[in-house]
């Protein structure tokens, strides 16, 4: 793994092509062919000499991923792609179509950070697997690459990345933010910070040193219960970081960066889709920079709870909005092919 070539920076890639005799302008080739080309094999890199085609072949990796299988919804808007690593381990990205008039066809890949999770979130299937272990950046990175070069052969551009597949983010935050700075490259995809969303279960400390990032990269929540006791039965870290420190660590980022938290929320029917719900989310984020999706639960095989209905979607939607919070509600994607995280990967990692 930690020969994959994309886990290395340009400096790194600069470090190892001077200790080979070569000239340093030789990296950034190698970078352009990498993020702007999307190259996949040393054999493309024609702007290099043989020789050193064959070095990269010998020393490196040029994919740690190997496309499995590739589940394409009935309105071809939503794909699911399971990769195999070189360990033999499983994980998924999902890339989803918007096709949008007047302008420009939003697309975005939903990549993972790691094979399974350690937090253990009830309602989810890549929480339900546990955790395997941690994607380095490269492989993080390679999922967006991946996307890249199948929506260019279509004459389209990746417009958006989602780190809310398989894993919690910044339980792997280094490699996480090292994959997001080498795809923000300017000579590299040249994706714009704010093409980024980070989600996150609300591991606080990390919450805090991504505020001193001051990064322009967007940050998600997944809060799903507004008060102690009905989140900590949905998602165990809330024992360790509960609500008031969590909230308390999101007002700091908001305050701080001037960036809006957006707030995930996946409704359960009868359980956190009441009024009761609805008004305890707004006392809670009131005065807060902040915004709230809300989506209909994907159901999984481990959890017994239902997705809500539209009705009382649109009833909860409806005092969030009354009390001044913004609130969307967002369409289910792929239910028919496994599309919520973990979903796919998870039958394969036994």
């Amino acid at each position: 793994m930690e020969k994959l070539i994309y886990n290395l920076d340009p400096d790194e890639i600069e470090l190892a092509l001077t200790s080979w005799g070569e000239p340093k302008y030789r990296a950034a080739q190698i970078w352009k062919g990498l993020y702007h080309h999307l190259w996949s094999t040393p054999e493309q890199f024609t702007t290099l000499p043989l020789k050193l085609r064959h070095k990269l072949a010998k020393e490196y990796r040029f994919s740690n991923l190997q496309l499995e299988k590739v589940l394409l919804s009935s309105d071809g808007l939503t794909e699911k792609i399971l990769f195999r690593l070189p360990d033999e381990q499983a994980i998924e990205t999902v890339l989803m179509h918007y096709p949008l008039h007047n302008r420009q066809d939003r697309h975005t890949a939903c990549i993972s950070t790691q094979v399974g999770c350690a937090m253990g979130c009830k309602f989810c299937a890549t929480g339900q697997m546990g955790f395997h272990r941690h994607l380095s950046s490269g492989e993080i990175a390679e999922q967006v690459v991946y996307c890249a070069r199948q929506l260019a052969e279509e004459g389209e551009q990746l417009t958006n990345v989602v780190v809310m597949g398989m894993g919690e983010p910044f339980h792997n935050y280094d490699a996480t933010l090292g994959a997001i700075q080498r795809l923000n490259h300017p000579q590299g995809l040249d994706m714009g910070a704010r093409r980024f969303t980070i989600s996150t279960v609300g591991l606080v400390p990390a919450i805090r040193r991504f505020t001193k990032e001051n990064s322009q990269i967007n940050l998600a929540i997944s809060l799903h219960a507004a008060d102690d006791e009905l989140r900590s039965s949905m998602l165990p870290i809330n024992d360790k970081y509960p609500l008031h420190q969590l909230i308390d660590a999101c007002q700091e980022y908001a305050r701080k960066t001037s960036r809006r938290v957006t707030f995930e929320w996946a409704l359960v029917r009868g359980v956190n889709d009441t009024p009761d719900q609805a008004h305890k989310l707004v006392h809670l984020l009131r005065g807060m920079l902040a915004h709230v999706n809300v989506i209909p639960l994907n159901p999984t095989k481990k959890f017994i709870g239902e997705a809500t209905t539209k009705r009382r979607a649109l009833a909860f939607q409806a005092i969030l909005q009354k009390n001044g919070l913004p609130c969307t509600i967002r369409l289910r994607r792929g239910i028919k092919i496994q599309a919520g995280c973990g979903q796919l990967a998870g039958a394969q990692n036994t």
